[in-house]
């Protein structure tokens, strides 16, 4: 099992970021997908939820409006589209997938850092 993040980097205050991740070794259509982000000094939190078909998504609170989660079980990737981005969206990005209570992985993470 393997969950690769890629598109984090250096990003100024206002811009935007669209961050992936690529599945495999299990069924990527039948696990909801999420994203979690760890800044330094703080526990990791949840940003964005996908489910397994993509019908339902939910987002934490300071990121409703400006991220948008997506995926495309044809290529087993999950998106995580950010936009308006602020400094205190600087965190290590976190892919998850979940299969009920048993099946939990997680990716190695992207660092995104919003400055000027």
């Amino acid at each position: 099992v393997q969950l690769v993040e890629s598109g984090g980097g250096l990003v100024q205050p206002g811009g935007s970021l669209r961050l992936s991740c690529v599945a495999s070794g299990f069924t990527f259509s039948s696990y909801a997908m999420s994203w979690y982000r760890q800044a330094p000094g703080k526990e990791r939190e949840l940003v964005a939820a996908i489910s397994s078909v993509g019908g339902s998504t939910n987002y934490a609170g300071s990121m409703k409006g400006r991220f948008t989660i997506s995926r495309d079980n044809a290529k087993n990737t999950v998106y995580l589209q950010m936009n308006s981005l602020k400094p205190e969206d600087t965190a290590v990005y976190y892919c998850r997938a979940r299969r009920g209570i048993s099946y939990d992985y997680w990716g190695q993470g992207t660092q995104v850092t919003v400055s000027s």
